[in-house]
């Protein structure tokens, strides 16, 4: 699992320098088909990589998307009306997940433009959609995604950068934020030590808003596949609907507040939690949101807001792995896991 957390910044890279033109057509043919909303299929982290892609299409382009169900076509047999307008993409590290290749699959017999973006361009899922786009991330051996799930990131940003009218700016920007990573990775020994006074962590919460949610869902996912805990995740605003109540002296809680819009929410909701007193974990570039913080891990740069999620989950990637070990357990192997799922 370390290991692929550090070839992140250069499988980065890669799907810059290799997915371009696969992107461009895709581009192309949305522009063709007068897509007017997208519906996106994933299981598992991938489900967080479409999350994503809900915040950058809508925010960005003003494209319209919906996560997908995917049991309602495989448990309920029901198809939803797409029509040519509609983009279909799914989302799998393997390409071999069953129920996210039966919605492209019938999606497709409905008229929809289908694409995916998968790591394997060999898979089922490869096969079944016009517009294939790959995370070139390589064999990625720990079960655990870290690079494959960056890599798609950064494939639904590359997308978002040829759909763009400021492309070259955005295009200039996304290939810097590689090198934002591997800044991230210099955290490496400082969330090591800073782990330690978590090893008996049993239950915690991850929380962000607007881009981040996704990360905060993909570092609770990686806190309990690797340490085997209760990591939940919430946005900043559903969590105060209710589950802040959880949260009394002690209790920990890791707040991914990248600088952006997003920011003032996650700033107004640290200085609520800290009249119960809990043990915040923060991660954020801005000095004074760390200040008030148990722990503090510091984002070196400050990285745009649409990017920000690829460099952020690079840091909760090292803080799980970091974890599992202090708590004595190996990460590369979690409990119960396989590196290939597939539901239906």
């Amino acid at each position: 699992m370390i290991e692929e957390i550090r070839q992140q910044p250069e499988v980065v890279r890669q799907v810059i320098a290799t997915q371009f033109h696969q992107v461009e057509a895709l581009r192309d043919a949305i522009t063709f088909r007068d897509i007017r909303f997208a519906y996106i299929a994933a299981r598992g982290a991938s489900d967080n990589v479409a999350n994503y892609a809900k915040y950058l299409l809508e925010i960005e382009h003003g494209i319209p998307v919906a996560l997908a169900a995917p049991s309602v076509f495989t448990l309920y047999d029901a198809v939803p009306k797409f029509g040519k307008h509609a983009l279909v993409i799914g989302i799998s590290q393997s390409g071999e997940a069953l129920d996210v290749l039966s919605v492209c699959e019938r999606a497709r017999k409905d008229g929809a433009l289908t694409a995916c973006i998968t790591n394997n361009p060999d898979s089922p899922l490869a096969n079944a959609v016009e517009h294939p786009l790959f995370t070139v991330a390589g064999p990625e051996i720990s079960v655990v995604a870290t690079k494959t799930y960056t890599s798609a990131l950064a494939v639904v940003a590359l997308l978002s950068t040829t759909l763009s009218e400021q492309s070259p700016e955005r295009l200039d920007q996304l290939r810097r934020t590689a090198d934002q990573i591997e800044n991230a990775l210099s955290l490496d020994n400082i969330v090591k030590m800073m782990v330690e006074r978590y090893k008996d962590l049993k239950e915690c919460i991850v929380i962000g808003r607007g881009y981040n949610l996704c990360t905060a869902s993909e570092i609770a996912l990686n806190i309990t596949e690797t340490s085997l805990i209760g990591a939940k995740s919430f946005s900043a605003a559903d969590f105060q609907h209710g589950p802040i109540a959880v949260v009394n002296q002690g209790y920990p809680v890791l707040l991914i507040a990248a600088n952006g819009k997003g920011f003032n929410a996650m700033q107004s909701l640290a200085e609520k939690l800290k009249a119960s007193h809990p043990a915040l974990i923060s991660f954020a570039h801005d000095p004074t949101f760390l200040a008030g913080s148990e722990t503090a891990i510091r984002i070196p740069g400050s990285v745009p807001e649409w990017l920000s999620p690829l460099v952020y989950v690079v840091a909760g990637q090292l803080f799980a792995h970091w974890l599992a070990i202090a708590k004595g357990y190996d990460p590369d192997r979690p409990r119960g896991l396989t590196k290939v799922t597939r539901t239906t």
